[in-house]
């Protein structure tokens, strides 16, 4: 037996090309969305993942302020830009690409963007609306594995779910929004010591360590569904997730691809976040 692909890019495409609908639709009666990135410092991987959404946002129709700020700048400095977007009315989503430099606190910056334009779903009152079941933006990588799993039509009422990884950004919002739709989730991490019998427990696991092979095929049952959120380079140099993919593939039912997978879905939730920001604040 061979998993099925979850083609992420395929997914993603399927989702821009409607927002670029409802963008050209805005467009003849009003302003469209407009996404502001701000990216400090030159780090090689965040430059890459700041272009690749600014691409998005064009190839949809929704416009993007792009902050460049030097490795150097100042907290105080930062935050600055981010008033000054929060208070620009022409401006519906703001994104500063994380990591900061070491100079800078995180948890301020994310805290300072306005939560109604909190598009990276961030902002601890956007984490406490998922947590309570309330609305509010989600953030994107978790989103994207949701529309994925409604992609091949599983059933997760009542599956039992495994997460491994614990992070603000993947792990714990992806519990919370599997617990949502009546999953019986469970949490692993690096001090997890039963990970194996877990794993082979589980109906569906995602994994979201940044660990080559976390999981592999000995971890997994027949027909179960597996979601690799990781990204890493292998010994040649290329691209690779946090499963063994090759070896798990003989055994689940479904797998998503690295790369093709859950990357191209995250930021096309990016854009249905932006969307979603523009279209609340003209609703109310």
């Amino acid at each position: 037996m061979t998993a099925k692909i979850i083609d992420g890019k395929a997914l993603a495409q399927d989702t821009r090309q409607e927002i670029k609908q409802r963008v050209s639709q805005i467009s003849k009666n009003q302003r469209v969305p407009c996404l502001a990135v701000v990216l400090v410092g030159e780090n090689p991987a965040s430059a890459v993942y700041v272009r690749n959404k600014i691409k998005a946002c064009e190839e949809v129709g929704i416009k993007s302020l792009f902050e460049k700020l030097p490795a150097e700048t100042s907290e105080k400095d930062l935050l600055s830009c981010i008033d000054r977007l929060n208070k620009d009315d022409t401006v519906d989503g703001i994104l500063v690409q994380l990591p900061l430099p070491k100079q800078i606190s995180e948890q301020k910056v994310i805290e300072a963007i306005r939560v109604d334009k909190d598009v990276d779903g961030f902002h601890l009152i956007n984490v406490g609306a998922l947590a309570s079941g309330l609305d509010g933006f989600r953030p994107c990588t978790p989103s994207g594995v949701m529309r994925m799993l409604e992609s091949i039509n599983y059933p997760l009422s009542g599956k039992h779910a495994l997460v491994i990884g614990r992070s603000n950004i993947v792990g714990k919002p992806m519990a919370l929004m599997l617990l949502e739709k009546n999953a019986t989730v469970t949490i692993a991490h690096s001090k997890t010591v039963n990970l194996k019998e877990l794993a082979k427990s589980s109906d569906i696991i995602v994994v979201a360590t940044g660990r080559q092979k976390t999981l592999t095929a000995d971890m997994v049952k027949p027909d179960a569904v597996v979601i690799d959120v990781g990204i890493n380079r292998d010994a040649q140099g290329k691209l690779c997730g946090d499963v063994d993919t090759e070896a798990v593939m003989q055994i689940a039912g479904h797998i998503t691809p690295v790369p093709g997978g859950v990357g191209p879905m995250t930021i096309a939730m990016l854009l249905v976040n932006t969307l979603q920001a523009y279209e609340r604040k003209f609703k109310d």
